[in-house]
């Protein structure tokens, strides 16, 4: 199983709610005074985002930074809660 990876979940929290919002790229990257191109790649989390920027979108986005973080911290609970539970592995059959 794949770690979750902080700037993947953050990138996806970002990006859903500029969805929801209807909102392009173009016009969050504007208002955060963010390159279209790297806000790209923190909603895809391919770059880590620092807190200074992680607010500029926030900001962009009206949605406050602890929002942001509480949707983070509960997904990568479930992530920690799913990987601790032991896999069952199927019975071997006897050749017949």
């Amino acid at each position: 199983m794949k770690p979750m990876l902080m700037r993947e979940l953050v990138g996806e929290a970002l990006r859903q709610e500029r969805v929801t919002q209807g909102r392009t790229l173009r016009e969050v990257s504007k208002a955060a005074r963010v390159s279209l191109g790297y806000l790209s790649e923190v909603e895809r989390g391919q770059k880590e985002a620092s807190s200074e920027l992680l607010a500029a979108i926030c900001r962009a986005l009206d949605l406050p930074l602890s929002v942001v973080l509480t949707i983070v911290a509960e997904k990568l609970a479930l992530a920690e809660r799913l990987a601790s539970v032991p896999t069952i592995r199927p019975i071997a059959r006897a050749a017949a």
